[in-house]
């Protein structure tokens, strides 16, 4: 008996200009996105795999001769084909039933009548099973990184578990029905708020208000951005007892309405910061910062501050930081405000019961932070930072126990079994709840360590990853979490909540698991789609451990063997990386055997 091959659609062509404009789209959509639930790098393209995952599983009409004998009706087919998915890659359509049915029909159509099943055993940031599920897939995924795991589960393994369930929390409004993950998505933004009350009550003195100069009103603001510049010994002996601060650009706003700068003033071996604003007559013209490519230059003694002087003095655990200016929520936007003794004293007071401790696992280069003494994840945090989000990762704990409680007052049948062993029941609820606001306290972290920046240009701050990488910075912002500008949790907890509405509606069934891809075995008629890691980029297994860190302590025991390592698995991340496999060569090796033993497997 001799089977005829069909060929798939991808095989021949699909219409790559809608797809790029889709893709490229996505990237702009800030708001009601899935990527918004926790940050991975290199996520795919939401439309790029939609589109990819209709193209692979339909076939070309070349394949179909009996229906399309000649090449005109084959052209004719394959530009019907070509129309679903221009429209099936169109954000707005991403949660449209009506379209992605019919994406579904052509896909039953050449199936046999059924919606086979998909895996992507590189699944990393989920894209790929979470599209594989909308279009009525099961969808499986598995990925050797943790963190990687509880993303895939936050978006196509639980929210089906709770499909149209009602809310729990105290004082729900009745409803008639709950659609999809919204009665989730409701549970999530009660308790994301009680845990900001919370936070507040203990912790909010930390962050008091400041003083408005005369000249914008007086009266009392909410700060937005600390900006602290880290500071050395000044190199020359006579000036050894000043702390030098090193600052990148002393340009505070670059906006045409409200430029700002920081001026210093020196007189003999002491200094300080003064705010200039703009917009209210003060004269604005940034001086450049002291730190250039070449090195750095002291802004009091004049001399010179070698790099090689700067990491001596960094590993010696004598860098500190310096306050040199505040940015404050303003009755007309953004005001920048000179520095204060009780504001700096407020930021240092704060004193963390414990701080975390995680080893930065060391890449190349002398631009990362590791080359200043910052060894391990928990030194990439002030004091307030590392209370802050400790406080957070308490409240998690606690809320999950809260949930668990009005779960059985609403009547919830409580099983026993946790969402990790695949519970539906009021403990398997709390559980869930819980996840999403763990993922909460990872994003916020993301936006306050010392590797986070100001962006002047638009007056906003930058997340520790605005590039896969650790760099050493030498200014920096510390965010008000209690502010409700970018980078705060109520700003980060809201795009979380809105992401929900573009999990969709999928009643199949979704799996992501923590699996090695090279020993996976894979059930029968398994449709494969992914992308496999890239030969010699970046670790992300090392980068991750920054989330890791804080994932573990709110989740290690509601997915204990997820999280029964201290740190995410290195040695068996398939890439290539000369500095953990002993050389290029062996790297290249461990590489090449490793995906050929995966593909294999596949």
């Amino acid at each position: 008996m001799t089977t005829t091959y069909k060929k798939k659609l991808i095989e021949v062509a699909i219409p790559l200009e809608a797809i790029n404009a889709a893709s490229a789209r996505e990237k702009s959509i800030r708001h009601g996105h899935p990527s918004t639930l926790h940050l991975w790098w290199a996520r795919r393209p939401l439309a790029a795999c939609r589109a990819v995952l209709f193209a692979q599983l339909v076939d070309d009409p070349s394949s179909l001769p009996d229906q399309f004998p000649t090449a005109e009706l084959q052209d004719a087919e394959r530009k019907r084909l070509f129309a679903i998915i221009e429209e099936l890659v169109i954000w707005e359509n991403s949660t449209n039933e009506e379209v992605l049915e019919r994406a579904r029909a052509e896909i039953r159509r050449s199936c046999g009548g059924a919606l086979p099943p998909v895996y992507d055993p590189f699944s990393g940031g989920g894209s790929i099973p979470l599209e594989a599920q909308r279009l009525g897939l099961p969808a499986y995924g598995s990925d050797l990184n943790p963190v990687a795991v509880m993303i895939g589960k936050a978006m196509i393994e639980i929210p089906p578990k709770f499909k149209d369930q009602k809310p729990i929390h105290p004082g729900v409004k009745d409803r008639s029905f709950y659609r999809n993950a919204e009665g989730l998505a409701e549970d999530v933004k009660y308790y994301g708020e009680w845990m900001r009350e919370n936070a507040w009550e203990r912790i909010g003195h930390l962050y008091p208000q400041v003083n408005l100069p005369k000249e914008y009103g007086g009266g009392k603001a909410t700060v937005i951005a600390y900006l602290w510049a880290r500071t050395v010994p000044c190199p020359d002996p006579a000036f050894a007892h000043v702390k030098t601060p090193l600052v990148s650009s002393f340009e505070l706003s670059g906006k045409a309405a409200n430029r700002a700068c920081v001026d210093i003033i020196v007189t003999g071996d002491r200094y300080e910061f003064k705010a200039r604003n703009e917009r209210v007559g003060d004269k604005v013209s940034p001086r450049s910062g002291n730190v250039s490519r070449q090195g750095a230059h002291c802004l009091i003694s004049g001399a010179a501050v070698p790099f090689k002087y700067i990491r001596e003095m960094a590993k010696n655990g004598e860098m500190g930081q310096t306050l040199f200016a505040v940015v404050a929520d303003g009755p007309k936007g953004r005001v920048y405000i000179s520095p204060n003794s009780a504001v700096e004293e407020a930021a240092l007071s704060a004193k963390p019961a414990a701080r975390p401790s995680l080893e930065i696992c060391h890449w190349p280069g002398r631009t990362n932070v590791v080359e200043y003494g910052m060894t391990d994840f928990g030194s990439l945090f002030t004091d307030r930072q590392i209370v802050g989000l400790q406080t957070f990762v308490q409240l998690v704990r606690e809320v999950r126990e809260n949930i668990l409680a009005e779960a059985l007052v609403a009547g919830r049948q409580d099983d026993g079994v946790p969402l990790a062993d695949g519970g539906h029941g009021a403990k398997s609820y709390a559980d869930a709840v819980s996840t999403y606001l763990s993922f909460l306290v990872g994003q916020l972290a993301n936006h306050s360590s010392t590797v986070c920046g100001w962006n002047s240009p638009n007056q906003q701050m930058r997340s520790t990853f605005s590039r896969q990488a650790l760099p050493m910075n030498w200014d920096f912002a510390e965010v008000n979490i209690f502010s409700e500008s970018s980078g705060s949790y109520l700003s980060l907890f809201t795009r979380m909540v809105k992401s929900f509405e573009a999990l969709g509606a999928s009643q199949s069934e979704g799996k992501v698991v923590q699996h090695d891809a090279q020993t996976l075995q894979y059930p029968a008629g398994t449709v494969i789609s992914t992308d496999p890691p890239y030969y010699d980029n970046i670790s992300y297994a090392d980068l991750s451990d920054f989330f890791y860190m804080w994932m573990r302590q709110c989740l290690k025991d509601t997915f204990p063997e997820l999280f029964s390592l201290i740190a995410t698995p290195k040695q068996e991340e398939l890439i290539a990386q000369p500095y953990r496999q002993g050389g290029k060569q062996k790297a290249e090796s461990f590489f090449l055997e490793g995906m050929t033993s995966a593909i294999s497997e596949l």
